[in-house]
């Protein structure tokens, strides 16, 4: 089992740059997959991001790509999402998510195990 704790979602202006991160607790965390995932207002939950256990492979949603950054601290058990050129379509609740399996596009494509509670992030126009 891992625990999630998300944080430094706040509100920020159209073209700014934010930085999440996950703490996680588990003795297991670096062998997990991680992930980041939203949900919008009103709309289901989008995958953002993934990233392997040792970090050398990442994924990103098409509305991400190129904006978006994912990275993990194995020896700090945690995970980053850097945000740049945000925009108010990137409004939502931001998930971190980890799934004991490494076969990272397995996981993309079925969904991870474990979430967190979620950090709002807001973007104003």
């Amino acid at each position: 089992q891992v625990q999630l704790v998300e944080s430094g979602g706040r509100l920020v202006q159209a073209g700014a740059s934010l930085r999440l991160s996950c703490a996680a607790a588990g003795r297991a965390f670096s062998s997990y997959t991680m992930g980041w995932i939203r949900q919008a207002p009103g709309k289901g939950r989008e995958f953002v991001a993934a990233i392997s256990w040792n970090g050398a492979t990442t994924y990103y949603a098409d509305s991400v790509n190129g904006r978006f950054t994912i990275s993990r601290d194995n020896a700090k058990n945690t995970v980053f999402l850097q945000m740049n050129a945000l925009k108010s379509r990137d409004t939502a609740v931001y998930y971190c998510a980890a799934d004991s399996r490494q076969d990272t596009v397995a996981v993309v494509t079925s969904g991870f195990g474990h979430w967190g509670q979620g950090t709002q992030v807001t973007v104003s126009s």
